[in-house]
């Protein structure tokens, strides 16, 4: 039997789970089973708790469905665990350096207490210092193990369930769980305290909590508040059962009915059903009220007194008043402009049009990339959508002509952008833009992140230096409702780099469907209009942006490469799209693709892709094709730019450092041999896990067609499915 049983929920924590239970492995103390809970085997959580698993047999996650709630996925971890003492850890929280050292040597002196209440820190997500709340919940206490009727103060529903240590046994012995629904550490919290028979604190810090930048779930509106209540009455009956004395039934009330006041008198918790809310609140507390518990003063007396007559009108006049005199002016974000300013302002005051959608792609370079593939499969599934892409003034000329669009600072754009209920881009619309209650906001992203990226660039000083304000960037974050991934690594380290309150949809990226639904016909067509002659084997050369750069430097002699890697090669030169400056500089066997309006395309011309760091290559391994890597300054680019993994340890094919290793590769037919494609297969199968052809019309269904998720057509499995055949290659398999 270990000495601890560490359970760590993950639901919606898959970016940061590793840190949690690298946190807990690192640990001195080993004599532990941690036990992370996931949502389901495949779940992105499931794929980092499996990795832990197959490498320290301390680990055994277990599952337990989303809609058990945390509640439920804790009391999954509690039924597996065989340790004597119970953890609980949040799955994007840490244990402090020594905690279990700290825990062990703590129960060896007290002997085997119920419970161990200990410290915990709140970090924040961003900056700041950290405090100790529990330094303050937890009153003075004896030295040693006490009667929880000699601190009548301590009544447990005020501390987290992270910030204790349970013994099993009496957990078991009582049926102790985990109450159902929201502010579940409130019902256990209350219950553990009214039933332990001995306790003892721990004056350390044990568990380190992230505040999430979106909040506490229990802080942010909705109905789920009501289950406070529930909550409160669970703890207070159960109470009145065990017969509790009014020295500690009435700091329970008091507990208790402090934070159901406070929600009652939150201007933002409860939008709706605040009256009923109140009635049953008031209902409770008379009921409940314990015959010594006598009414504090101040403003707080006053709403006890309210609420022990049920006087709502006479409520809700005070947290008018108390709101009205703390409220500040909210500051409209606003285009330039007083004509344009004055025309957006009227138009948001406009109903939204249910019909009308608003496209975007790359900051208005035309009509590209995800959110292209998404307007045609709506075309087809919901031609009732009236679309609109956004373009800036130079590239208007080149939207299809059958597609209505917007320069990008005129009066339609601030009109459609005020109207529409659906917005899709994959960047970001403007500062100025306003999220509008009803409307529907998309980031398709346009790449899967190898460098670092939103929030986690803020320790590379060049990088940040260039994205500017890290505060405007989390405002247009915040406006997101749904944000697509390709991948599960996707998935995690957006979580991470955009914190906020959206919906992550794994349906693979739009613009990669072609590379399913392309045939042999579409290739040859292609390679005609981009000039590739024919039995060629036409390499895309793709290197990524450097920000320690000033302008765009290919890294290689193209020419010179093209001699040295015989005489059937031809190069496709693909600049990072900041360099796209509408000509195209072909010479010799360099054919200049860099304006060309589809990435998709040129990926699909080409037999065998080069790159160095650029995102392209997790699109490209779609097709199954040859993946070089050129890494001539993969250390400089790695500290500088600061990268999510190792490419180096985990490539997507051959590596060369040099020039001449480049040339080699090709000129050997190792760029093309069976370490390539066994390579290449273990990058596809990490990389490519959602994109199979149909992720714009899981899209079109789920967000503009509103269709349940149980609806929507499952992602193909990597085996089953068959990409666009190449030109000269024939694909190992």
């Amino acid at each position: 039997m270990p000495r601890f049983s560490i359970i760590v929920p993950s639901h919606g924590v898959a970016g940061r789970l590793s840190q949690a239970l690298d946190s807990v492995l690192a640990q001195s103390f080993g004599d532990i089973e941690l036990i992370p809970v996931c949502d389901a085997p495949d779940a992105p959580a499931a794929d980092v708790a499996a990795w832990y698993a197959e490498r320290d047999s301390r680990v055994a996650p277990v599952h337990s469905p989303p809609s058990a709630g945390l509640a439920g996925a804790r009391n999954a971890g509690m039924r597996a665990a065989t340790g004597a003492f119970l953890l609980f850890l949040d799955g994007d929280d840490t244990l402090a350096p020594g905690a279990l050292t700290a825990l062990d040597a703590r129960l060896a002196e007290t002997g085997d207490v119920d419970v161990l209440y200990v410290e915990h820190e709140r970090v924040p997500w961003w900056d700041g210092e950290p405090t100790n709340p529990a330094e303050l919940l937890l009153p003075k206490t004896p030295a040693g193990p006490f009667a929880l009727d000699q601190v009548p103060q301590l009544t447990g529903v005020q501390l987290p369930a992270w910030s204790a240590v349970y013994r099993k046994a009496f957990l078991a012995a009582h049926q102790l769980a985990f109450p159902d629904g929201h502010f579940t550490d409130v019902g256990f919290g209350g219950l553990v305290a009214l039933r332990a028979e001995k306790a003892a604190v721990l004056r350390q810090v044990v568990v380190r909590h992230l505040a999430r930048r979106q909040g506490n779930r229990l802080s942010l509106p909705g109905a789920h508040h009501l289950e406070l209540l529930d909550q409160t009455d669970l703890v207070l009956t159960r109470a009145a059962e065990l017969g509790l004395h009014d020295e500690r039934l009435v700091p329970l009330f008091d507990h208790l009915f402090a934070a159901v006041l406070k929600t009652a008198a939150h201007p933002r918790r409860l939008r709706t059903g605040r009256r009923a809310f109140f009635r049953r609140a008031s209902t409770l507390y008379r009921r409940h009220r314990p015959a010594g518990f006598h009414t504090p003063g101040g403003s707080l007396g006053v709403q006890h007194r309210l609420l022990a007559r049920g006087s709502y009108a006479a409520f809700r006049a005070l947290r008018g008043a108390n709101q009205s005199a703390a409220r500040a002016l909210e500051v409209l974000p606003r285009p330039r402009g007083l004509r344009t300013r004055l025309r957006y302002r009227r138009a948001l005051r406009r109903p939204l049009d249910p019909n009308l959608a608003v496209y975007c792609a790359y900051w208005g370079r035309g009509y590209a990339c995800s959110p292209a593939a998404i307007h045609a499969k709506a075309r087809e599934l919901a031609p009732h959508i009236r679309a609109v892409f956004l373009v800036e003034p130079d590239q208007a000329h080149t939207v299809p002509k059958d597609i209505e669009y917007a320069v990008i600072g005129t009066a339609k754009y601030w009109d459609v952008l005020a109207r529409a209920k659906y917005l899709v881009n994959n960047a970001n619309f403007a500062d100025a833009v306003v999220k509008r209650p009803g409307s529907v906001h998309l980031s398709t992203q346009h790449g899967t992140p190898l460098k670092k990226m939103g929030v986690d660039q803020a320790t590379y000083p060049v990088v940040a230096a260039a994205t500017g304000s890290f505060t405007k960037l989390l405002a247009r974050v915040d406006r997101w409702d749904y944000n697509l991934t390709s991948n599960a690594h996707s998935t995690q380290m957006w979580e991470r780099a955009f914190p906020a309150a959206h919906e992550t949809l794994e349906y693979g990226y739009p613009r990669n469907d072609v590379y399913y639904t392309a045939t042999a016909d579409d290739v040859a067509r292609i390679r005609r209009e981009l000039g590739i002659p024919e039995g060629k084997t036409a390499v895309l050369y793709a290197p990524t942006h450097r920000d320690y750069h000033t302008g765009f430097e290919t890294g290689l002699d193209l020419e010179a490469f093209c001699a040295e890697a015989g005489e059937d090669v031809v190069v496709l030169l693909r600049a990072h799209y900041f360099y796209d400056k509408g000509a195209a500089n072909s010479t010799g066997r360099i054919i200049d693709v860099t304006a060309h309006r589809s990435s998709e395309d040129v990926c699909l011309a080409a037999d065998a892709l080069i790159t160095d760091y650029s995102s392209i290559m997790f699109d490209y391994a779609n097709l199954d094709r040859p993946v070089v890597v050129y890494a001539d300054d993969w250390d400089v680019y790695r500290e500088t730019r600061g990268v999510y993994f190792d490419l180096m340890e985990h490539p997507p094919g051959p590596v060369a450092r040099t020039p001449g290793e480049l040339a080699r590769i090709f000129r050997d037919g190792s760029w093309a041999g069976p370490e390539s494609a066994a390579a290449r297969a273990e990058f596809r199968e990490r990389f490519c896990g959602f994109d199979d052809g149909r992720a714009a019309e899981r899209v079109v269904r789920r967000v503009l067609l509103g269709e349940p998720p149980e609806s929507i057509p499952p992602v193909l499995p990597l085996a089953e499915r068959v990409p666009a055949p190449a030109a000269t290659l024939v694909r190992s398999r």
